[in-house]
C-alpha cells in the first residue's frame, strides 16, 4: 500500500458521535476555518480526501438493490442529490424530491415536494429514502412509499436507529472505533440539512415493516443505521 505523507495541519472540530449526514463537500473548508478560529478539541485531517458520510457509506449497498431492468427511480429526501446522481449514472430516469431541494444535475428531475401530500407520479421501479424516514410518521410514510413502488419494483430505505436494547448499545459501541478512525483521516463537513432526532429502534422498525410491507428485510448496520429493503409483488 502506498504511504500517504501527512500534509500541513488543518483543524476541524471533532465530532465522534452519531448524527445525520446530509452534507455538501464544499462545507469542509468552512468547518476547517471555524476550527482554526475556535481553539478546542481538534483533529488533523487529510485535505483533499473525500469526507466521511455515514449515509454515503451505504450508497453501494442501496445501489445493489436496484432491480434488473429498472428504468425509473424516485429518491425521497434527496438532500444534496448525491445518491440521485448515482442512480442517474446507471441510466435510470430519476425523480428526486425534498422539501428544501436546491440542486440540479443532468438526468435528474429535482422537485421541491412533500412525499406525503404531493403528487409524485409513478409508480417507480426503484424507490429510495435515505436518512429521511425519521422526519415523517413511520406508518404513513412507509405506506406512501410502498404505494409508489411499481409491481416487481424495490423499496430501499436507509434509516437511523435508536438504541433501546442491550444489543442496540453493543452495536453502537462497536461503531465508535471505526467512526473515530474515519474522522481522523477524512474531512467532516457541517450538516447542510435540518437535523431531527430519531426515535425508533431497529426492532420497532422490523415490527412496523412486517405489518405494512410483509417480506421486507431489515438489517442493522454500524454508524447508527439500518436498511429496509422490500420487493413489491410482480
Amino acid at each position: 500500500m502506498a504511504r500517504i505523507p501527512f500534509p500541513p495541519r488543518i483543524v476541524v472540530v471533532a465530532n465522534l458521535g452519531p448524527r445525520p449526514c446530509w452534507r455538501s463537500s464544499a462545507a469542509g473548508a468552512a468547518t476547517a476555518r471555524r476550527g482554526a478560529a475556535n481553539p478546542g478539541p481538534v483533529l488533523r485531517v487529510l485535505p483533499g480526501v473525500k469526507h466521511f458520510d455515514h449515509n454515503a457509506h451505504y450508497h453501494p449497498l442501496l445501489l445493489d438493490q436496484v432491480p434488473p431492468g429498472a428504468r425509473t427511480a424516485l429518491d425521497v429526501g434527496c438532500g444534496n442529490g448525491e445518491f440521485a446522481r448515482k442512480l442517474a449514472a446507471r441510466g435510470l430516469a430519476v425523480t428526486a424530491v425534498d422539501r428544501a431541494v436546491e440542486v440540479s444535475a443532468p438526468g435528474v428531475d429535482f422537485r421541491r415536494a412533500d412525499v406525503l401530500v404531493d403528487d409524485l407520479g409513478g409508480p417507480y421501479d426503484f424507490v429510495s429514502c435515505i436518512a429521511a424516514l425519521h422526519h415523517m410518521p413511520f406508518t404513513t410514510a412507509v405506506g406512501r412509499l410502498r404505494d409508489l413502488v411499481a409491481p416487481g419494483g424495490v423499496l430501499a430505505v436507509l434509516g437511523l436507529a435508536k438504541e433501546k436494547t442491550p444489543w442496540d448499545w453493543v452495536v453502537s459501541a462497536a461503531s465508535l472505533p471505526p467512526n473515530l478512525v474515519m474522522r481522523l483521516v477524512r474531512d467532516d463537513p457541517v450538516d447542510s440539512a435540518p437535523v431531527r432526532d430519531w426515535s425508533m429502534s431497529v426492532d420497532e422498525v422490523k415490527a412496523g415493516a412486517e405489518r405494512l410491507i410483509p417480506g421486507a428485510r431489515v438489517r442493522r448496520h454500524l454508524y447508527w443505521r439500518y436498511s429496509l429493503v422490500w420487493s413489491a409483488p410482480a
